[in-house]
């Protein structure tokens, strides 16, 4: 489907985006290089959802049916410690998640489809910005973005370390959990540490605290519903010899039914409280406080059928998996489902030997699978907007 010009130039495109990585909703640089390879292969352009997404329409025929296909754009806050020549040029900052490469796949299917245009109907190419973990899918959504470009359907895709290379994988129902976070301030009265007594130890209060929360899953919950509960970040204190007034814990849960995420909530709120009364101590809750939290990904059963077609049309049957376990990682892709029916897909990226894991200061994306994940897309497109039903 490509010749090796365009896989060069694929290349050489994500090549330069994993250059430049930028943080949620400071993808400027990014986007423009986005929006004017757009604007070069004759696509209408619009700019600015959600501060820096960029939407492209293409049409052909006489249909009224329409697809929209989504990638998203932003990186992460990672010093990259790969040493290839086109690593990250921004301090503290990299394309740890392959975003670069999703994008890329996506103009890549852009460009072929305008100069062939075997399909009948509407393609939206969604370039979304803030996916990782300030939910710029959400606010593309908020700000008009199916009232503006009135999709039919929406479809996702992601690299996955150890998928192998030219697979992918993809099942209805969950693929990803749910995604909320939580703040705990505990607070007690500061000491001497040689005179403990006199005060609250909060840092033995928040060690506590840590343990009783790890029994949500374990001791709480139904075995047959999948969940995590993590602690991620704890602050106190700022010298040897004094015990602090406050510590600041914070975390993340996951699952995949809403009454479970309803029960993880519940119980932090009753074991802190619980913990922190038998200390004399007090806490605070607050739960997804930079962020809406993110609803379960769930592909829809037809869309699903449509996405495994198109696979299995670009790699064969045996190279799609069609019962992945789901991740309990997230995505804010799943507001997108939440308004249209559509499916999320993964890729393989191959081994992720030498700590090429998603998130990882060692990540690259797998150049090779690029025009596989393009030829995707298009099939996909070709697969949903030429289908007579």
């Amino acid at each position: 489907m490509f010749n090796l010009s365009e896989k060069n130039e694929m290349r050489i495109w994500r090549q330069y985006l994993h250059q430049i990585p930028e943080l949620a909703y400071q993808e400027t640089q990014t986007s423009q290089f986005i929006a004017d390879k757009l604007t070069d292969f004759g696509l209408k352009v619009h700019q600015g959802l959600a501060k820096t997404g960029v939407v492209a329409t293409l049409s052909a025929g006489n249909s009224s049916k329409s697809i929209a296909l989504r990638a998203d754009m932003d990186g992460l806050p990672i010093q990259e410690q790969n040493s290839f020549a086109h690593k990250s040029r921004h301090a503290n900052t990299m394309h740890a998640c392959g975003h670069d490469g999703h994008s890329t796949m996506l103009l890549a299917t852009a460009r072929y489809l305008t100069g062939h245009r075997n399909f009948n109907g509407t393609v939206y190419f969604i370039f979304q910005p803030a996916e990782e973990g300030r939910a710029g899918a959400k606010s593309m959504i908020d700000e008009g973005l199916f009232e503006m470009f009135p999709t039919s359907c929406v479809f996702g895709m992601h690299n996955f370390p150890d998928i192998p290379a030219g697979h992918f994988a993809v099942k209805s129902g969950a693929m990803m959990a749910s995604f909320d976070c939580f703040e705990i301030t505990l607070t007690g009265q500061a000491t001497h540490a040689a005179m403990p007594h006199l005060g609250n130890d909060v840092i033995v209060v928040a060690a506590q605290v840590i343990n009783a929360l790890q029994t949500i899953v374990s001791r709480t919950l139904d075995p047959a519903h999948p969940a995590v509960v993590s602690i991620t970040q704890i602050h106190a204190g700022n010298t040897w010899n004094a015990l602090p007034e406050s510590v600041v814990l914070r975390g993340t849960f996951r699952c995949f039914d809403p009454a479970v995420k309803t029960t993880i909530a519940e119980k932090i709120e009753q074991l802190v409280k619980a913990v922190c009364a038998s200390f004399g101590a007090a806490a605070t809750i607050t739960f997804n406080p930079e962020n809406p939290g993110y609803p379960v990904t769930w592909n829809t059963e037809a869309e699903t059928a449509q996405a495994l077609r198109a696979a299995i049309a670009v790699v064969g049957e045996q190279c799609v998996n069609q019962t992945p376990i789901p991740s309990m990682g997230s995505e804010d892709f799943a507001f997108m489902l939440q308004e249209r029916p559509g499916c999320y897909l993964w890729i393989g990226n191959g081994a992720s030997e030498n700590s090429c894991l998603l998130h990882n200061p060692n990540y690259d994306f797998n150049d090779q699978i690029l025009p596989i994940g393009a030829a995707y897309w298009v099939k996909l497109v070709e697969t949903v907007l030429n289908d007579p039903t």
